[in-house]
């Protein structure tokens, strides 16, 4: 089991700040498919939050098909390798629209950005 960690801003329910983190962890493999999760208590202990919020988190992810629950053995990420990369994507996806959100509010057009993003390329 990866070693979890979780970071929290005030900005937003806890729940979703960790339905985001979970997800990251399942979509970059830190979490493989099939991987079982911690039980409740013990992810509660990591992310220093209550149980509760814990459960509500796993229910989204539940809800979303990322985790199952095998009845009596526990929580476990998907082996729906499918479902995972269209998250991966769609994480992707938002992180870019994120970046260029941010870019814009700096000052910067789309094409001034993306030749940022080109002379940090050639800088590897």
């Amino acid at each position: 089991m990866p070693k979890l960690n979780f970071n929290f801003t005030s900005d937003r329910p806890i729940y979703l700040q960790l339905v985001e983190q979970l997800t990251l962890y399942i979509v970059s493999g830190k979490l493989p498919p099939g991987d079982k999760l911690p039980p409740i208590r013990e992810l509660a202990l990591r992310a220093k939050v209550n149980p509760n919020t814990i459960q509500r988190a796993l229910t989204e992810l539940e809800d979303q098909r990322l985790i199952y629950t095998e009845r009596t053995n526990g929580k476990f990420v998907t082996q729906n390798i499918k479902l995972i990369t269209k998250y991966r994507e769609q994480s992707a996806y938002t992180i870019t629209q994120q970046y260029f959100q941010t870019m814009a509010n700096l000052g910067f057009d789309r094409k001034t950005t993306i030749n940022y993003l080109k002379k940090e390329k050639n800088h590897e």
